[in-house]
């Protein structure tokens, strides 16, 4: 009987990790195709702007994520967990779900609109803390403020399509946004925009007009729902995501506020600052791979593991999607690392000086999803003021530290800060979620998949001083393969299985 038993559950595993496996791959592969176009426009401004225009670029879009998740206010994660709350609850479940939607989507609307009208009236004051380029440039911050009030209006209808489980549709309207960026923001290069006295603020037009029609196309999804407030819904939705809101604001300046902290800290004067900020902003693009690795993960996984698990379910689940997480991770990070000098090109000359910082980035990145893995439970047991003790102690570690390396290393220093503080986030989740939620997490096999990729990459750094670039490229390439191998091999990945598996999909 127990035996049963314990095929059952390895078969309910098995299944929920396919499904999310499954939601990984259509936001996957759907995300980095329209990720990586978006990302052509990094060799594209790193060969056209010089470090200090490009640190205005860098500067702006470093500021847009906090203004996003400060309007946003949790209502993505709220969305989803008192849809799943209606499904509990039974009655009315489609008018409830919609109901659910007009309050959330009512309530960012509301206070998006009012951020455009204040920021309109302020402009002159924040151009002038902004900089010198903003004063000069008065339409900037504007534009940028507009950009933000439609994004945040097109947030919770991405989640409702996301609840409704329809990939194609989401990913569909962000690649429109994307490819209407993308071709926008080459066209104004090749008619001499950008050399124009109004110069970079071409970049943000482009970006305004792609939110504008990204917006206009995604209101039919919506079913003719109107975004009204229910007073007494927001306010049990408020309990839920004002823990939510104040870590996203941490966790966002967190990853964020090192761009400002390099624009004010640097020593030698606002063009030294920028031109810092424009190196540091360009080798950040270059580690999109893993960011767009845990953002796909992400988009998957947040309304997977947010579902109606059983608390057994949705542990195993979690802790085996956190050493496939890792394994993943371990693997994109070598594949960058061990080959930066080819992804060294994806920016212009100028900036390549910074690549050293490269592998610090991503193993910031690396932890950044771990701690994504880590923050479920809570939001899932509605304990979300967890999220805010570990986001405010990064917040603190990032501002104390940057107020002491940035000064004496410049971007470097920044990217050990970044280091240091995911580092720090993810070792205080691991103990709250210990000493509150205990996961089963296989932290013998984690830890395998760590040391190997450490030591793979030493070998190679170490090599790199001893022989030639083409010998250590070939090596670099030996080692590559044999991590690889060697997860292959621990995982037991039945490899021909899964080519067959693939080519009959493909061949249906």
């Amino acid at each position: 009987m127990s035996r049963c038993v314990h095929i059952l559950k390895v078969r309910n595993k098995r299944r929920m990790l396919e499904k999310l496996a499954k939601q990984t791959a259509i936001y996957g592969v759907s995300t980095i195709v329209v990720r990586l176009l978006n990302y052509l426009l990094t060799p594209f401004y790193t060969r056209i702007f010089d470090q200090q225009t490009y640190g205005i670029v860098t500067d702006i879009y470093a500021l847009i994520p906090f203004a996003l998740v400060l309007l946003s206010m949790g209502m993505e994660s709220s969305y989803f967990r008192f849809t799943t709350r209606a499904e509990e609850e039974g009655g009315d479940i489609v008018a409830n779900k919609r109901r659910v939607f007009a309050t959330t989507w009512g309530v960012t609307m509301l206070a998006a609109a009012i951020f455009f009208v204040v920021v309109v009236l302020l402009n002159a004051p924040i151009s002038r803390a902004m900089g010198s380029a903003y004063v000069e440039n008065p339409l900037f911050v504007p534009i940028v403020a507009a950009i933000v009030m439609l994004d945040v209006w097109t947030m919770v209808p991405f989640s409702r399509l996301r609840e409704q489980g329809r990939a194609l549709r989401f990913v569909a309207l962000k690649a429109v946004n994307v490819l209407l960026n993308v071709s926008l923001a080459i066209a104004f290069g090749v008619a001499g925009l950008y050399a124009t006295e109004f110069g970079v603020g071409w970049v943000f037009v482009a970006n305004l007009v792609a939110s504008g029609v990204t917006l206009l196309m995604i209101l039919p999804t919506t079913e003719r729902t109107l975004p009204r407030i229910d007073r007494a819904l927001l306010a049990k939705i408020l309990v839920y995501s004002l823990p939510l809101l104040v870590s996203g604001i941490a966790g966002t300046a967190n990853e964020f506020i090192d761009r400002q902290m390099i624009k004010y800290l640097t020593v030698g004067g606002e063009g030294v600052a920028m031109a810092q900020l424009g190196i540091y902003g360009a080798i950040v693009k270059i580690a999109v791979v893993m960011t767009l690795f845990t953002q796909m993960y992400r988009l998957a996984a947040e309304p997977f593991f947010l579902a109606g698990f059983k608390k057994e379910e949705f542990k195993e689940a979690n802790a085996a999607a956190m050493k496939y997480f890792i394994m993943a991770s371990m693997l994109i990070f070598l594949g960058i690392v061990l080959f930066r000098d080819l992804f060294a090109l994806i920016v212009g000359e100028g900036f390549r000086e910074g690549i050293d910082i490269l592998p610090l980035v991503l193993a910031a990145n690396v932890l950044a999803g771990v701690w994504l893995n880590l923050s479920f439970w809570y939001k899932r047991e509605e304990k979300t003021k967890y999220a805010a003790y570990v986001t405010f102690l990064g917040l603190g570690v990032t501002i104390g530290l940057s107020f002491v390396l940035i000064p004496a290393m410049g971007y470097r220093g920044a990217a050990w800060v970044r280091l240091i503080a995911e580092a720090a986030m993810v070792v205080w989740s691991y103990i709250l979620c210990r000493k509150h939620y205990p996961i089963p997490y296989d932290l013998r096999r984690i830890g395998e998949y760590v040391a190997v990729t450490v030591a793979i990459y030493l070998c190679s750094e170490l090599a790199a001083g001893y022989v030639s670039y083409a010998m250590w490229t070939a090596i670099n390439v030996v080692l590559m393969v044999g991590a690889i191998g060697f997860a292959v091999w621990r995982e037991k990945i039945d490899i021909k299985g899964l080519a067959k598996a693939v080519l009959r999909r493909v061949g249906r």
